[in-house]
């Protein structure tokens, strides 16, 4: 033990001898491990955003709209509209790949009023299911039930923009509001959905769906039965293609064209949006961590630089402690010693430099579809991992050359 604390003292003494190389040695290692954890954290912090934003519409959720069919070859200008309806509806919500469903009729162009304000939003009119498939959780009071699909009541659950907006500071649940002059009766609110100014899922407003196709029928459609669209869950998250692909036959059938027509749907499937960005961000964490790594690795090349200029600057040093009993074992840990104190102080100052760099971050306002980077564990242990290994590799190559070197040659040195 006496022996490590001497090798360690005569380590921190040429430390500070060349404080000045030290240093710039100690930032190269430290700059490398801050780079490694911080770009890893920003490639983490974009796939955990992304994936928040998805999961805010809810579990395997997928949909389909009206479309557009060709009727002459491809050309949009010979092409037909055709609206989904509640017979689409229900052959989708039978079909052996789907679990659950619900038809939707939306409207952007409804009014609404209060006794303490107005707004404009979305409008969605839906059987009760839609809670099981979208992600809407409940504030205050209740979701709609199938007593209020049943006998058409005049009720509605509304976001939390629109319980800002229209009763600022007062109670929601229990209040009427105008829709066009109809009076309906708030019987529940949502909890905010996201963060920052994405205010558009949370301006939304859902009633019964028998209700909504009384009062406010799709617009444009020619047919009372029209709905904007159906949401819908594959049986199983592995089985998301075949379900679409079922969805998109029955649609194809019930209103006669062909489902491998190009371009005649519009939907879209949140789960191979998220298989997707799990790709991008493999990719940037591949390429991000390179970089670190890359980074890492000129850091621990100066290390092994520096350490062998500092043999060269003390052979005659290394021949004198041979000459007086020093054994080849201790010039190998001695300068072993050396390497490892600069690459190990350097990456956990470079550590340290990096967590102070998320906290500033939470600093700064967040963006839509980004979460705050921070240290992850895996990151972490993989930037000491490398960390130990350029510290054996910088301390043991010039160390092994300080242990061969003989004492009269080192001592004839000048």
């Amino acid at each position: 033990m006496r022996r490590f604390f001497d090798s360690l003292g005569e380590v921190l003494r040429a430390m500070w001898t060349h404080k000045l190389r030290s240093f710039l040695t100690m930032f190269g290692i430290a700059w490398g491990v801050g780079s490694l954890l911080l770009l890893v954290g920003l490639g983490e912090g974009f796939r955990a955003g992304t994936a928040r934003n998805l999961a805010s519409f809810g579990e395997d959720f997928m949909q389909i709209y009206n479309g557009r069919v060709p009727a002459l070859g491809s050309s949009q200008l010979s092409s037909r509209q055709y609206y989904l309806n509640y017979q689409d509806y229900l052959d989708i919500r039978h079909s052996q790949f789907v679990r659950n469903a619900t038809p939707i009729i939306y409207r952007g162009d409804l009014r609404l009023v209060s006794e303490y304000g107005s707004s404009n939003g979305y409008v969605d009119g839906s059987e009760p299911q839609f809670a099981e498939i979208r992600y809407q959780p409940i504030e205050q009071g209740r979701w709609l039930n199938w007593n209020d699909e049943r006998e058409r009541h005049n009720v509605c659950v509304i976001g939390s923009e629109f319980v800002r907006l229209l009763f600022p500071g007062r109670p929601a649940v229990g209040s009427t509001i105008l829709i066009n002059s109809v009076p309906f009766e708030v019987v529940g609110t949502l909890q905010k959905v996201g963060h920052g100014n994405n205010n558009g899922q949370n301006m939304r407003l859902i009633m019964p769906f028998t209700t909504m196709a009384i009062y406010f029928p799709m617009q444009g459609a020619g047919n009372a039965k029209a709905i904007k669209y159906v949401a819908y869950q594959p049986i199983t998250r592995e089985q998301h293609e075949k379900a679409k692909k079922a969805v998109r036959s029955i649609v194809a059938r019930n209103h006669n064209f062909d489902p491998e027509t190009p371009d005649a749907f519009d939907d879209w499937d949140s789960i191979a949006t998220a298989e997707m960005v799990g790709k991008i961000s493999d990719a940037m964490d591949t390429f991000l961590g390179a970089v670190g790594l890359v980074t890492l690795g000129l850091g621990a090349i100066g290390v092994i630089n520096i350490m062998l200029v500092s043999v060269t600057e003390r052979t005659r040093e290394i021949g004198l402690r041979k000459a007086l009993g020093a054994t080849r074992r201790n010039i190998l840990f001695q300068f072993f010693l050396e390497g490892l104190m600069l690459t190990g102080i350097s990456g956990a100052i470079g550590v340290g430099a990096a967590y102070v760099a998320t906290k500033l971050f939470g600093l700064v306002p967040r963006i839509d579809g980004f979460e705050l980077p921070h240290i992850y564990p895996a990151t972490a242990v993989l930037a000491m991992g490398s960390l130990a290994l350029a510290g054996i590799v910088a301390g043991l190559y010039p160390a092994r050359r300080a242990a061969l070197l003989q004492p009269v040659e080192a001592l004839r040195q000048e």
